[in-house]
Parts: C-alpha cells; structure tokens; sequence
C-alpha cells in the first residue's frame, strides 16, 4: 500500500498493521523530486490524528486485524475438528495474504496416508503442493484433504523433527499443540478426570476471565470446549465454584458429554481427540492459578 497525502505537510500509510506519518518535504508539495520524504515518525503528529484519512486507515487495520484472526479460528477448527476441506477451496482463498498466514506449513493428508506434506501453495489448476517428509515438493490432487489433529497424525514426532530442520513455521498451531493421549491403565468405568481439579483463583471473575482469555466458553458452572471427534460432537467441561457462595473459585473435575445427553460418558467412550482436548483446556485453567507467595520462592 502506498503513501496517502494528509493534509499540506504528512503523508501516511499502513505499515506492518499500524498507520505511521512521515514528513512532506516543501519540494515534493511543489512536484519536485529534489529530495526524498521525510522519515517516519515515531507516533502520529497531533495535527493528522483525526483527518480522515488516518481515520480510515485505522479502521482498514481494524478490519485486517478482524479478519486475520477469522481466517485463523476458521483453520484451528478444521485441524481440531480433522475435518475434509475441498482442495478448490484452498486455492481460492490462498491469494488472500491473511488466509495464506493461517494455512501456509499446516500438515494435510490427501487421498492416502502416504500423502502427507506441509501445504506450501494452492491452485485452482494443479491443485496442492506440499512438501514431504523427503524434502520434496509433490502435488496433491485429491478433490479433498485433512489438516489432522496431532493426536491423529502418523508419524508426528518426525513432522516435528522434519519442521524445526527446515525451519518450517505453522500460523496455527498443529504438530506443535499440547495433546495428552488417554493412560492405557486409565479406568475406563469412571466418569471424570481430577488430575488438574482444584486450581485456587482470586475470585470466579478471575476463572472465567482465564477461560476466555483461552477461547473457551463459560456455561453455567462450567468452563466448556466443543469438540468434534469421529463424527460426534462431544462437549469437554470443568467445573467451577459457585461464585455467590465463595470468595474465592476453584476449578473442578474434567467430564466430557455428548451434545445430545447431559450424562457424562465413561472414560472408555472418551475418543482421542475430545480426551486430548479436553486435558489440554483443563491443563490450561490448572497452569493460570493463584500460586502462594511461599510456593512461588
């Protein structure tokens, strides 16, 4: 984008998502080009702040902000979520740079398990092309492909391996992400997990401010992530304290539901991804508490 006249002596633009003035020299307002522009100023004069142009500008960077942070909730749900995304799709909206940021090192897999690359660029006409555990770039042509949770991913300690080799960057965290895999001892007849229960927060404002500082919603008594896993919605809560009997909040036990039955399922029917999930929101809330000044020495 380039540099936007406001008023007699500024110029702005919008540089590295903020909008910054550089001086007008008296040469360039006479048409010549004598001398180069000013250098840019460390903060907004007084004088352009409420022109229109800087105003506009601002909200232009607002709405990419917006719009960047859409692009990457939208890619952090399929990757949770696994599920297929057309390849068209992909390609169209690849051009975009924020869409692009989001996507660009994420891990899809196409037709088979062997078609597994980090995705580097999008076609309409050659489709995918992503970068194998080789090093080479092949082409996916599959009508589909799936950007897996990590807990689904074959062979993720070597994307991992492969990723900080080649520098590789993802803008959504995938082969990265925290994920906990259900103990094989687990007793799969109980109905809750206590691992992380009881974490002590300065109030129940303070629990829920944490949970949605995360992503996570307040529901009831309860911090809650929606999960898809094999097909099934299944809903991950924590519980929490009642805030009008308590001064202080305390997280709960972790249980998982499906949507349609407020039961709470055995650890047996918790799947990989729900289970994983889950341990990751109530790992988080549990990592947020108030720590004592004699356990913080």
């Amino acid at each position: 984008m380039g540099w936007l006249a406001a008023g007699d002596t500024y110029e702005v633009a919008l540089v590295e998502g903020r909008v910054v003035a550089r001086s007008t020299p008296a040469e360039s307002r006479t048409k010549s080009p004598a001398k180069p522009p000013g250098k840019v100023e460390r903060t907004l004069p007084a004088e352009i702040r409420d022109r229109p142009e800087v105003l506009e500008l601002q909200r232009f960077a607002e709405w990419l902000d917006r719009h960047a942070a859409e692009c990457a909730a939208q890619v952090d749900h399929w990757m949770v979520s696994s599920l297929p995304v057309p390849t068209g799709l992909l390609a169209r909206v690849w051009p975009d740079e924020a869409w692009q940021a989001a996507l660009r090192d994420i891990v899809v897999v196409g037709a088979g398990p062997h078609e597994v690359g980090f995705l580097r660029d999008a076609d309409e006409t050659d489709g995918l092309r992503v970068v194998n555990l080789d090093g080479e770039t092949v082409r996916l042509a599959a009508p589909t492909v799936t950007m897996p949770h990590p807990v689904l991913l074959p062979g993720l300690e070597e994307l991992r391996a492969f990723a900080a080799e080649s520098g590789a960057q993802q803008g959504v965290e995938q082969i990265h992400r925290a994920t906990w895999l259900k103990p094989a001892g687990a007793d799969g007849r109980a109905h809750s997990v206590t691992e992380f229960a009881g974490a002590e927060y300065r109030s129940w404002f303070h629990l829920s401010a944490r949970a949605t500082s995360l992503g996570y919603r307040i529901s009831r008594s309860s911090v809650v992530d929606v999960v898809r896993d094999a097909g099934r919605i299944v809903t991950a809560s924590v519980g929490m304290s009642d805030p009008y009997t308590e001064e202080k909040a305390w997280t709960g036990s972790l249980t998982w539901h499906h949507e349609d039955d407020h039961h709470s399922l055995p650890l047996s029917e918790v799947g990989p991804v729900a289970w994983s999930e889950g341990m990751r929101m109530a790992a988080a809330l549990h990592a947020g508490r108030t720590v004592p000044a004699d356990d913080a020495r």
